[in-house]
């Protein structure tokens, strides 16, 4: 039940953080350095679905030949139960905050920034008004929890580099806190779930 409790830790941490999203993006604009944003560009695009999606859609395909091959490697089996079980988390999860974001329709921070714009516009329906959850902090705590199950003695480093990765959104103020930490916890319920109900040989005890 760890997971479980950590994604609603991380859900309701994001909505008490709406309380200090508005100051947080101004000091982390002001804040952090040329030299430290080139970083932070680099490395933050490392939690974006569209590689890992295409990573797991393409080890699924070759380990899913493999096994109809008359494979029956314990290896080739699990890679192909990880990345089926990634690409339905992600799925799973993509439903969820795309049909937040629609209905929610949150302004970027960029708005802020900008033009002093800033909150919910509830029913707007503009796809620009994108903001909340995060995609990034969704996805790459999705592979967290895959990388987890695969790789259990890693498990403070996959979620210590998964919250880094999702931070880092914050950090270039292209979402606010809020969007990271519930989108990062949208990511750990729905990875959890996938894997307990539907990959139940993936799941660890304390899942």
């Amino acid at each position: 039940m760890l997971l479980f409790w950590a994604g609603l830790f991380f859900i309701l941490i994001g909505l008490a953080a709406i309380a200090i999203d508005r100051r947080a993006v101004h000091v982390f604009y002001d804040h952090v350095s040329l030299s430290f944003h080139t970083f932070l560009n680099k490395t933050t695009h490392l939690a974006k679905a569209a590689h890992w999606l295409a990573l797991s859609v393409v080890v699924a395909a070759v380990t899913g030949v493999m096994l109809h091959g008359g494979n029956t490697s314990p290896l080739i089996h699990t890679a192909f139960e990880a990345s089926v079980a990634f690409i339905l988390a992600l799925g799973l999860g993509t439903i969820i905050i795309h049909t937040c974001k629609f209905f929610l329709g949150r302004r970027r921070p960029r708005d802020e920034l900008e033009m002093g714009l800033y909150g919910f516009i509830p029913f707007g329906f503009k796809l620009k008004h994108n903001s909340f959850p995060s995609g990034h902090a969704l996805t790459i705590f999705c592979v967290a929890v895959v990388a987890t199950a695969l790789f259990p003695q890693g498990a403070v480093v996959w979620f210590a580099l998964a919250f880094w990765l999702a931070i880092t959104r914050a950090l270039l103020t292209a979402h606010f806190l809020s969007d990271v930490f519930v989108g990062a916890g949208i990511g750990l319920l729905c990875a959890r779930t996938v894997l307990i109900y539907g990959f139940p040989n993936l799941a660890l005890s304390w899942f």
